[in-house]
């Protein structure tokens, strides 16, 4: 009876719509919500969609996603591009293989499991053996093993699990030896792993949220805790806590040996405090190393008694120094590899060696140190491309790499540190010619002359005529960098004559701090605007025309097609905002949205600051009467980083406003979150729709083999 009285209640829904326009989109109800920031109103008539438990959301919801399953099932070729991406996605997929105590270790997918699988193996000519299968966790694949970390004997593993695709994880241990669950048990974990000491482990939490508000409950007063194995979770005891600071976000690590604790403080997604202390006394107090959050500041390991630290301070391309912990200020730091013209970006330390690898134009290239930070080679990586962070061990020779590319499938590397030689561990077994597809690296001129790359991707032979189909992705933030990376799920386009191009826009970390400052906060507009250069540079230059170009984005990347597609509509034909930040002026408010404070600001910092976000906010863009690109918005009922209020709110808003021209469709997944850990089943479907949208919408005929 419920069901029939759901199914009922969706059709009088999507019937009582009084704005009756082409697409036949449910009727969205208005309320009269007006805010007021500084002395100016801003009218929020959809914020109802803000309660995603609420019965009227859940309507409205199930109402959309008739009116997008409808329109998705039109598409003629839609089945037979699931069947493509099915059969092209089914190929093993390994990960890169780590040593922990006397075991290897590694993550596989055999092609279409929902989850990838971790194995264990003596030796690596041993056979593996299941360890761990997230698969047998639920019937649909929906809980994902989403953190893990090994006691130094190699005895223990503490892994995370999360449900549904939500950020929030439960901590579990198990004996690595007889496969055993301990009885430990830990909830409400958050941006955070167990870091080892002794017979226990630390691990950062926030207080159990009210219930309905797991969701979507703002997450304040994180605290640390220290867990002995054994022991109830309500035993554990708190290292640390700030009762002042509710926003501020703690992590804990430890080093390779555990002598040294690290504590990490910070208040934003970039820049961080770093404290140490002894681990003899787990209850002392911190010494400070670096203070402030206007740094970024990183504890690699600990070299001859003295912290290896990766840091940009005073170097925005970072630089490596050696820190006394008896010492720790900085005017006795001593600086062991300096700042170089590539963008530092992970540093391991194997063999008792410093593996570096920087980015120089967003490519990987990789150095190896003595411990006294002289220079003993660069590494030869089989193509420009992408590497992997190295997995190693302190006191061994071999090390292991991932390598990828645009058109160079994922490959696993073994790595002889001592010699430089890398050996082929791995490759894929994917079917896939590598000879027929192009990349090449272009750069052109921003509005305000800025000089900014992009890597383009398509099959050879193509010819340059301005009427192809482009795909433009970017996102543009939070000093994350884009770098090549093989992707299966861009080949359907590719092989029906698409290009695929990447932006590497300001707001990244391709050319570090300074590049990554570049676009927050007062400077964001230069993000979008970069984004459009590339796309006016593309029309120009015969790639494509305004009738074939559709953009896409995820997260800080789908604020990137809001705005961007709301301040030039005329630019683009399809746009594909996913999980998107579209609402600026109340980002903050929900879960860990003040996070994204220190890239963006925020509309209660000051006058100005609520005026430019409002000036470029999706939501508050949207203009009457215009004509917008084919927009498939994509979110998730369980996504509790950008929640998907953002998305309901410029659905409706898109819905009510735009002309009819073109579709504006809200896609919204069930039992899923923000992306990490989503099974490969709810993976294909989501491609097959995104991809079957933008193909249908750009004109296309595909053909699949």
């Amino acid at each position: 009876m419920k069901n029939y009285l759901l199914i009922i209640s969706i059709i009088v829904f999507v019937m009582s719509g009084c704005n009756q326009k082409k697409w036949d989109y449910p009727g969205t109800k208005k309320q009269n919500v007006v805010d007021e920031y500084f002395g100016t109103k801003v009218e929020d008539p959809y914020r109802w969609l803000e309660y995603d438990t609420a019965a009227d959301v859940k309507t409205w919801v199930a109402a959309e996603n008739v009116v997008t399953d409808k329109y998705l099932a039109s598409i003629p070729f839609r089945e037979a591009l699931n069947k493509k991406l099915t059969a092209i996605w089914n190929f093993p997929k390994y990960g890169t293989p780590f040593k922990k105590g006397n075991r290897y270790f590694f993550m596989k997918n055999d092609g279409l499991q929902n989850q990838y699988v971790l194995y264990t193996q003596t030796g690596l000519d041993a056979e593996p053996e299941v360890l761990l299968d997230p698969n047998t966790l639920s019937s649909d694949g929906t809980i994902a093993l989403s953190g893990m970390s090994f006691s130094k004997d190699g005895k223990y593993l503490a892994y995370q699990i999360s449900r549904g695709g939500s950020d929030w994880t439960e901590l579990f241990v198990m004996d690595i030896e007889t496969k055993e669950l301990l009885s430990d048990h830990i909830r409400w974990i958050k941006f955070s792993y167990a870091a080892w000491l002794g017979d226990g482990f630390f691990y950062s939490a926030f207080d159990k949220p009210e219930q309905g508000s797991e969701l979507s409950g703002k997450n304040e007063f994180k605290k640390v805790y220290y867990h002995k194995l054994g022991d109830r979770q309500d035993d554990d005891v708190l290292i640390y806590e700030d009762k002042n600071n509710p926003l501020y976000g703690f992590d804990v690590e430890t080093d390779k040996d555990e002598n040294f604790i690290f504590l990490y403080v910070s208040e934003g997604t970039s820049g961080n405090a770093l404290y140490i202390k002894e681990a003899k006394d787990i209850k002392g107090k911190f010494n400070l190393i670096a203070g402030g959050f206007d740094y970024d500041y990183y504890a690699i390991d600990m070299i001859d008694g003295k912290v290896l630290m990766m840091t940009n301070h005073k170097a925005p391309n970072y630089r490596i120094l050696l820190v006394d912990p008896k010492k720790p200020t900085e005017k006795d730091w001593q600086e062991l590899i300096p700042e170089s013209d590539a963008v530092l970006s992970n540093v391991s330390v194997i063999g008792e060696k410093i593996i570096a690898t920087y980015l120089r134009n967003a490519i990987s290239v990789g150095m190896v140190y003595n411990a006294n930070g002289s220079l003993l080679h660069e590494i030869d990586f089989p193509a420009i491309g992408s590497v992997s962070e190295f997995s190693g061990n302190k006191n061994s020779n071999e090390a292991f790499y991932a390598f990828s590319s645009y058109t160079y499938p994922t490959t696993i590397y073994k790595y002889d540190v001592e010699n430089n030689v890398s050996e082929l561990f791995h490759k894929s077994e994917i079917d896939f010619n590598t000879e027929d597809y192009e990349t090449k690296q272009i750069f052109f001129n921003s509005k305000d002359g800025t000089r900014v790359p992009m890597f383009v991707t398509y099959k050879k032979g193509i010819a340059l005529n301005g009427n192809n189909p482009l795909l433009l992705y970017g996102y543009g933030g939070f000093n994350v960098s884009l770098t090549p990376g093989f992707s299966i799920s861009n080949l359907p386009f590719i092989d029906n004559g698409g290009i695929y191009v990447v932006v590497n826009l300001r707001g990244g970390g391709e050319y570090g701090k300074k590049w990554h400052e570049s676009g927050t906060k007062m400077q964001k507009q230069n993000v979008f605007d970069d984004f459009i250069a590339a796309a006016e540079w593309l029309i120009e230059n015969k790639y494509t025309n305004p009738e074939k170009l559709a953009i896409l984005g995820g997260s800080n990347g789908g604020l990137l097609v809001g705005a961007c597609m709301t301040q030039r509509p005329d630019l683009f034909k399809v746009a594909l905002p996913q999980v998107g930040v579209l609402d600026m002026l109340r980002y903050h408010l929900p879960t860990i949205g003040y996070a994204w404070a220190s890239d963006y600001g925020t509309s209660e910092d000051s006058k100005e600051m609520f005026e430019y976000l409002k000036a470029y906010s999706p939501l508050h863009n949207v203009k009457e009467g215009a004509t917008y690109p084919a927009t498939l918005i994509t979110t998730a009922d369980h996504d509790d980083r950008v929640v998907p209020a953002h998305s309901f709110k410029f659905a409706a808003t898109l819905q009510e406003k735009a002309g009819d021209e073109n579709p504006v469709l809200i896609r919204i997944e069930t039992k899923a979150g923000h992306g990490s850990g989503k099974p490969t089943a709810k993976l294909i479907e989501e491609t097959t729709d995104r991809w079957a949208f933008t193909m249908y919408n750009l004109g296309m005929n595909p053909k699949f083999q």
